[in-house]
């Protein structure tokens, strides 16, 4: 029957070849991706085992700060909107010029058995390590060296995401307009930046609420939480706001040091539980959207292994990123994640579940960027600007105006990519943080250079400088480095991983060929990356603030990865039994 009904929607066009329907794609990623969470994703949980029964750090370590006890749906909003950024919009738009048929293969086989197996497995040792980053659990099971190269790593990593996703709002926010989309105005993308700005604001009054009624209903909580979006929204389209694309990124870079350094309940948990409202709406719309525009795919099928000099192997991979897998996911779930989480049971949903949801709004991302193709490849402008367009198109069909359109999808990928940053901007600090703290956290015992270093405003500023440096390279520059960097980042997580779980007398060889495939993929696109660098250097093209510092940043991450990968690697053909 489903495959029936996928004959009938494809569509013939005008000059007889056949071509995709869009919603035979959402409706395939859909059942594969769903099929996946019910089979593959609780497979794993009664390999690994959950006992619901156990104290979870949340409340061993309850703090109000970190350590706060969460619902289910609170804390699968904060791991959904966090992991949920930029990413699986922008990765699988970029790379739709390889053809939409590779992407699409991708986002299933690496979402379901790479980046989901990833998350949750990071979750999992976490939640079972009282909490602990990977950063402390790799000093457990491996070593305080492997531990100090593997923060180093992941503090570099933050500076390129950082870099990356705020050269994106930032130029979304100034308006940059859609190839042969004339209604995506700058007015909208104005009035999503006031609106953006405004919800700053809004998720510290809905904190501060919580605060003082304290624990709500669910539905009172949600109701909330939907009048202050829709007040803001109206506000937002009122009074829109316009800036030069380096102001606003001084203010972006002004937000994620208050992201930085604030209590958890009062910004970051409300902005997540609002943002995933946003998220709902946004693909809700999108997929209703495909449903009722059944758009034809004007993209190529596939375009061939090298694509303006950039192959398919390893380009398309690393270009993809978190729409597929993602190594930044494995440090929101046991940065932040692992120490909300009330129940084990929570676990499968929060760490499997919301990679899952996350490719599917990948594939919604590639069917919009096919419905709006130009001669077969996509159109020029931000990634963020070709889906807030291309989904306001479809909206035409319900009598929506598409400048109302545009601004509500420009507002929700916006509100999607300030969300991870400030998650990452949170961990770099702390992953800063963790790189000086020796035998003790207690500042009372420390050096003088030794608190300075460790202090959370010290170690946010410097975060953030090195951040805006990279930044001044235009996130078209940075994201193959970035990307790189993402996916070896998860090898090394999935190789500490695998380390954890046969220490612990767990199922782990389910992570063996991921790791293995992503060591491969990054360390051919960094040695590319690199090369390139240097050729751009060597012909006296290059500046140092662009070229010269990622020149910088691919040498120490390919040092750091091969150093890391070694020391793991090492342990995991070793490793003894312990307990967990």
């Amino acid at each position: 029957m489903f495959l029936s009904l996928c004959k009938y929607l494809r569509r013939e066009s005008p000059n007889g070849e056949k071509t995709m329907n869009g919603l035979v794609i959402v409706l395939i990623a859909i059942v594969v991706l769903g099929a996946g969470y019910l089979l593959y994703g609780r497979w794993l949980a009664s390999k690994w085992g959950l006992d619901p029964k156990a104290k979870t750090p949340a409340y061993t370590h309850e703090d109000g700060q970190d350590y706060v006890p969460s619902s289910k749906l609170t804390v699968f909003a904060h791991q959904f909107s966090s992991i949920a950024g930029a990413g699986p919009v922008t990765g699988p738009i970029l790379a739709s010029v390889f053809g939409w048929v590779p992407v699409l293969l991708w986002l299933l086989i690496g979402g379901l058995f790479f980046g989901a197996v990833q998350d949750f497995g990071a979750l999992y040792a976490s939640v079972k390590n009282e909490g602990k980053s990977m950063g402390m659990i790799i000093e457990k099971y491996i070593g305080r060296t492997g531990r100090k190269l593997f923060m180093l790593f992941c503090w570099l990593f933050t500076l390129l995401v950082m870099a990356a996703f705020t050269d994106m709002v930032a130029g979304t926010f100034v308006g940059k307009g859609v190839e042969g989309m004339t209604k995506a105005t700058g007015y909208a993308n104005s009035a999503a930046a006031s609106i953006s700005m405004l919800f700053i604001v809004v998720a510290i009054i809905f904190g501060l609420i919580q605060k003082k009624v304290g624990k709500m209903k669910e539905w009172v909580r949600a109701v909330v939480a939907i009048a202050l979006l829709v007040v803001m929204f109206i506000i937002g389209m009122k009074l829109p706001m316009y800036a030069t694309k380096s102001t606003w990124i001084y203010i972006v870079m002004a937000y994620l040091f208050l992201a930085s350094v604030m209590p958890m309940w009062l910004l970051m948990e409300p902005r997540d539980y609002m943002t995933t409202f946003m998220l709902l709406g946004m693909i809700i719309g999108a997929v209703v959207g495909v449903i009722a525009e059944h758009p034809t795919m004007k993209l190529n099928a596939f375009s061939g292994f090298n694509v303006d000099g950039s192959y398919l192997f390893p380009t398309l991979f690393v270009t993809i990123a978190c729409g597929a897998v993602s190594g930044f996911h494995s440090l929101v779930s046991s940065g932040t994640s692992s120490k909300t989480i009330s129940n084990e049971k929570d676990m499968p949903m929060v760490g499997y579940g919301a990679m899952v949801v996350e490719s599917l709004l990948g594939v919604i991302a590639l069917v919009v960027v096919g419905a709006v193709a130009v001669n077969g490849t996509k159109p020029e402008g931000t990634p963020f600007s070709i889906f807030s367009a291309g989904v306001a198109g479809f909206f035409e069909k319900f009598g929506i105006p598409v400048q109302v359109a545009t601004v509500f999808m420009t507002m929700c990928v916006s509100a999607l990519a300030l969300t991870s940053l400030d998650s990452v901007a949170r961990i770099g600090r702390m992953s800063f943080q963790e790189l000086f703290y020796g035998d003790t956290t207690d500042t009372s015992k420390m050096p003088g250079w030794q608190k300075v270093l460790t202090n959370k405003y010290f170690a946010t500023i410097i975060t953030l400088f090195f951040g805006y440096l990279l930044t001044l390279g235009g996130y078209n520059n940075i994201w193959p480095l970035f990307g790189s960097a993402n996916q070896l980042l998860a090898a090394l997580v999935l190789i500490a991983l695998a380390v954890f779980l046969k220490t612990t007398g767990r199922t782990g060889w389910t992570l063996y060929i991921p790791m293995f495939v992503m060591l491969a993929v990054t360390f051919t696109a960094l040695i590319q990356k690199t090369i390139a660098l240097v050729s751009n250097i060597s012909g006296g093209q290059a500046t140092f603030l662009v070229d010269g510092l990622q020149f910088i940043v691919a040498i120490l991450l390919m040092v750091l990865g091969v150093l890391v990968a070694f020391s793991c690697l090492k342990k995991l053909f070793t490793a003894k039994k312990q307990e967990a």
